[in-house]
């Protein structure tokens, strides 16, 4: 038997034995525990960029597209800045979820329509909520990037603020028009921080610069983001769709179990740290949240005092 042929019969045994299942492990919240080894039921169509997806008409703030192996989960509230609402948290589980799923998908890439990357929370969120399903809706947005399978790449076409900075080093990739801004306003507006920053941001830039950002709302341009690890690469404006989209297309083109195990390998081993902080992050912010513009609601004092493992 040649080299090749036993090579592959090697990792078709790996690729479906209960080993394989165990290296990708699940959790509570984030992504459901769909992992590569099992048979996809249905694929996405592919279409020119620009163009939905199959499914992309189902999402209100949210659009998707699939062009030979790259898709693009677009955040489309440009009126609000792309502004997260309860409802585009909650899309944009499903959309990676769809993206973990779909057998065509081999490298999925957000970005903002218009010129801004996203606003973050809207502060209008969470009115009619209770304080449970506010951390828990949290929790599965922030958990959802944690637990993404394949190559996910951040295209930061303008501002990014609050989540969409604080979620960066979940990302594989991170490209930047040179005009884009980054900034986590947590402190100034009474808040604390998310999506698993107080993990990766000290681990990335160290705790001198994790607390400039974190703590002391200081705004990064895009050449000090990369600077500090936080993007991977800074374009020109004029040339940064067409550079990004040359560079994506190219990663898809890879064979995509060696992105799938590779990534794996290299970020799975934090993974149950990134899920316990995520928690106590969502736990913590949701009570700020609800301390600084809803302070009245109902069962605050409960919350406050529940356990953030147990989840009260």
């Amino acid at each position: 038997m040649n080299t090749a042929r036993r090579l592959d019969k090697i990792f078709g045994r790996i690729y479906h034995s209960q080993t394989a299942v165990r290296l990708l492990p699940t959790y509570t919240w984030g992504l459901k525990s769909k992992t590569m080894v099992q048979d996809f039921t249905r694929s996405m169509s592919s279409a020119p960029p620009g163009d939905p997806t199959a499914d992309s008409s189902r999402y209100e703030h949210l659009l998707v597209t699939l062009h030979e192996g790259v898709r693009t989960i677009t955040f489309n509230r440009p009126e609000k800045k792309n502004a997260l609402n309860e409802k585009l948290f909650e899309e944009i589980v499903d959309a990676l979820q769809e993206a973990a799923d779909d057998p065509n998908t081999i490298i999925t890439a957000t970005t903002g329509s218009g010129n801004v990357f996203t606003a973050g929370n809207d502060q209008s969120n969470f009115r009619t909520l209770t304080m449970a399903q506010i951390r828990d809706l949290l929790i599965r947005h922030m958990g959802a990037f944690v637990d993404f399978p394949k190559p996910l790449v951040a295209v930061v076409n303008g501002a990014a603020v609050g989540a969409g900075t604080s979620l960066l080093p979940l990302y594989d990739a991170v490209y930047a028009t040179e005009r884009a801004v980054f900034f986590t306003p947590f402190s100034a507006l009474g808040i604390t921080a998310e999506g698993c920053s107080t993990y990766t941001f000290p681990k990335l830039m160290g705790p001198g610069q994790a607390t400039e950002m974190l703590l002391f709302n200081k705004k990064f341009s895009a050449a000090e983001a990369y600077k500090v690890g936080l993007v991977t690469e800074v374009f020109p404006e004029a040339t940064f769709q067409q550079e990004v989209q040359q560079r994506l297309q190219a990663m898809a083109k890879l064979p995509l179990k060696s992105l799938v195990y590779s990534k794996a390998l290299t970020r799975d081993i934090h993974k149950e740290a990134l899920h316990k902080v995520n928690v106590a992050e969502c736990q913590r912010v949701t009570e700020r949240l609800v301390a600084m513009v809803m302070p009245d609601k109902e069962g605050y004092q409960e919350f406050v005092m529940s356990d953030c493992d147990g989840k009260a």
